[in-house]
C-alpha cells in the first residue's frame, strides 16, 4: 500500500508548500510476527527504487504493533519489525547511508468505542511505514512562465502559483491555497485589464485515460474540478466572472519536465 503526499507549485498535496515532499509505503505483518515474505520485499524495494534517486533526501522506518499485549513487548516487536525492513532494503541494494531513522513506536491504541471491524483495524496497525523524504523540486523556469500575476503580461503568459495545494485525488482547496488565491484576487483587481483562463492539469494516469478521478465526486473530472475550485474561490473574492474562464486539460499538456510538475493549475493570460 502506498500513500503519497505531494507538495508542488499549484499541486495536490497534504503538504508543506514547496517544502519537503513525503511518500510512504506500508508493510503489514501477521499477528506477533516480524517476518516478511518475498512479495512484500519485492514491493517495498520497487517502491524505493522507483522513486527519483536524485530527489531522495532520506528514508525513515517506523514500526508499529496492534494494541494487544504488554507495552514493553510491543515496543520490542515494533523495533524488530523496523529492523527487519531495514535489513531487507540493504540486502536488496538500498544504501544504508540514506536510512536515517529505524524506530519502533510500539502499539497503536484504538478508541474504546470502536467495535466494528476491530480485527481489520488491528491488522492495519501491525505494520512498518517506510517514509521517503524528497527534496523539493526546483522552481519551474520556462520562458513565459511566472509565479505571480504582474502588470506587464502578454497574451499567452502562464502563471503557476506557489502554495495552491490539493490533497491527492481531491479538488478541495486548502487554507494555504486560499491565502495564495487572496493575493491573486487583489492583483487581479489591481490589473483590471487582464483576463485569463484557469487551466487544470493532471499527470500519471493510465495510458488509455486522459483524465483522473476526483475522489470526492467519483467523476473522471479531476483537472476540471480543480480549475473550477480556483474559479469559484476567485469569484468569492470578488474577481469579475467575465474576466475568467476555467477548463480541465487532464494530462494533455505535459511540461516535459518532472511528471510532478504536471500536477498543476495555472492561469493563462487570454486578453490584456
Amino acid at each position: 500500500m502506498i500513500t503519497r503526499y505531494l507538495v508542488l507549485l499549484l499541486f495536490f498535496s497534504w503538504g508543506k508548500g514547496l517544502a519537503q515532499e513525503e511518500i510512504v509505503h506500508s508493510v503489514y505483518f501477521d499477528f506477533d510476527k516480524s517476518e516478511v515474505n518475498d512479495k512484500q520485499v519485492k514491493d517495498m524495494v520497487a517502491f524505493v527504487k522507483g522513486t527519483d534517486s536524485t530527489r531522495i533526501e532520506s528514508i525513515q522506518i517506523f514500526g508499529y504493533t496492534d494494541d494487544v499485549g504488554k507495552e514493553d513487548y510491543n515496543f520490542k516487536l515494533s523495533t524488530k519489525r523496523a529492523g527487519t525492513i531495514q535489513t531487507k532494503l540493504v540486502e536488496n541494494g538500498i544504501t544504508n547511508k540514506i536510512i536515517v531513522t529505524i524506530e519502533g513506536k510500539g502499539k497503536v491504541l484504538i478508541d474504546d468505542d470502536i467495535v466494528a471491524n476491530l480485527p481489520e483495524k488491528r491488522s492495519k496497525n501491525r505494520r512498518v511505514d517506510i517514509v521517503i523524504n524528497l527534496r523539493e523540486l526546483p522552481k519551474l523556469v520556462l520562458p513565459g512562465y511566472y509565479n505571480m500575476l504582474q502588470k506587464n503580461h502578454v497574451v499567452g503568459d502562464h502563471i503557476i502559483l506557489d502554495n495552491i495545494l490539493f490533497e491527492k485525488g481531491s479538488s478541495r482547496l486548502t487554507s494555504k491555497a486560499k491565502q495564495e488565491l487572496d493575493k491573486v484576487a487583489l492583483l487581479t483587481l489591481r490589473y483590471s485589464n487582464l483576463q485569463f483562463e484557469i487551466q487544470g492539469h493532471v499527470c500519471c494516469t493510465p495510458p488509455n485515460q486522459k483524465e483522473a478521478i476526483d475522489k470526492d465526486t467519483r467523476k473522471r473530472k479531476l483537472s476540471e474540478n480543480r480549475a473550477m475550485a480556483v474559479y469559484k474561490y476567485l469569484v468569492f473574492r470578488r474577481v469579475p466572472k467575465n474576466r475568467m474562464t476555467f477548463k480541465g486539460y487532464g494530462n494533455t499538456k505535459p511540461l516535459g519536465k518532472d511528471p510532478q510538475y504536471d500536477r498543476r493549475v495555472e492561469l493563462v493570460i487570454t486578453k490584456i
